[in-house]
C-alpha cells in the first residue's frame, strides 16, 4: 500500500509537543521524513523518542529570528528541499483587557505571528512544486472569548496570512492552508500559568458547550493535517478547516 506522504520531507515547528508532535508521529507513519524544531536538545530528544520513523530535530526558537534562520539553513544543508511545512508553535497567555501588558502582547505576536511569517519566508526557497504549508490557527480567530483577545487576534492574523501568502506559494507551485482547532487536550493551558485544577475546570466548560461533547485530541488534528499535507487536498488554496468539535456552531457562554 502506498503511503500518502511517501518520500516527502516535512518541517514542523512546535514539533516536540502537543499538536506538532502528533503531526510528526502521523506523518512518519505515512512515509514522510520529518524535521522538528525544538528550543533545546533535551526537548528534541524527548520528542524524537516518541516518533517511530524517520525523524530528526534542529534547534531554534520561532521568537528568535536569528536562531530560526540558522535552523532553516541547517535544513537546507542536510536536505536541500522541503515538501511541507507545519507551523504549530504557539503560546496562549490569558488576560483581561486591563491586565495585558506590552511584554505579554509582544510575546504572543512574536511567537504566533512573526515566527510563523518568517518560517514561511525562510522555507520558501526550499519548498518544492506540490508542497503544502499548514498554519495552525484556532477557532478563536473568529469568535470572542473573555480574556483571550490578544491570543485570538494573533490567530486571526494567521488566518489572514494564509489568504495573503497564497499567491506567493502558488508562484512556486505550492499551497498554504489553515487548521483552526477548537479546545484540544494539550499542555498549552498549563504552560500559560493555569493550575491543573483550573485546566480541568476549563475543559469541563468546553465539554458542556461543544457539539462533540468533549475536547479534542492532538491525534485528531494530526489526521486533518495529514489531509492538508497530502495530495488529497490538492484543490485547497488559502482554506481554513475548522476542526473545533462544533464549538463555533454551538451557543458559547459569555464571560
Amino acid at each position: 500500500m502506498v503511503r500518502r506522504l511517501e518520500n516527502k520531507v516535512i518541517f514542523i515547528s512546535g514539533g516536540n509537543s502537543g499538536i506538532g508532535l502528533a503531526c510528526a508521529q502521523e506523518f512518519v507513519s505515512e512515509g514522510a521524513e520529518v524535521i522538528i524544531l525544538a528550543r533545546s536538545a533535551e526537548k528534541a530528544d524527548e520528542a524524537l523518542a516518541q516518533i517511530n520513523g524517520k525523524a530528526s530535530a534542529v534547534l531554534g526558537d520561532v521568537a528568535d529570528l536569528a536562531s530560526l534562520k540558522r535552523a532553516f539553513d541547517e535544513v537546507a544543508d542536510r536536505y536541500g528541499q522541503l515538501d511541507g511545512l507545519v507551523i504549530s508553535a504557539g503560546i496562549a497567555i490569558p488576560g483581561a483587557l486591563g491586565d495585558v501588558d506590552a511584554e505579554t502582547y509582544d510575546s504572543m505576536f512574536n511567537v504566533n505571528v512573526k515566527g510563523a511569517f518568517f518560517s514561511v519566508q525562510y522555507a520558501q526557497s526550499l519548498l518544492q512544486r506540490g508542497s503544502s504549508v499548514i498554519l495552525v490557527s484556532s477557532c478563536l480567530h473568529e469568535m470572542g472569548m473573555a480574556g483571550m483577545s490578544v491570543y485570538s487576534a494573533s490567530k486571526a492574523a494567521l488566518r489572514s496570512l494564509a489568504r495573503s501568502l497564497t499567491p506567493d506559494l502558488e508562484a512556486i507551485g505550492g499551497r498554504i492552508n489553515v487548521i483552526s482547532p477548537g479546545p484540544i487536550r494539550t499542555e498549552v493551558l498549563k504552560k500559560s500559568g493555569m493550575t491543573e485544577e483550573q485546566v480541568d475546570a476549563q475543559f469541563e466548560v468546553f465539554n458542556q458547550n461543544i457539539a462533540a461533547g468533549r475536547v479534542g485530541l492532538p491525534e485528531e488534528i494530526a489526521k486533518t493535517a495529514l489531509f492538508l499535507a497530502s495530495d488529497d487536498s490538492s484543490f485547497l488554496y488559502g482554506a481554513d478547516i475548522q476542526a473545533d468539535g462544533g464549538l463555533n456552531q454551538t451557543r458559547w457562554p459569555r464571560g
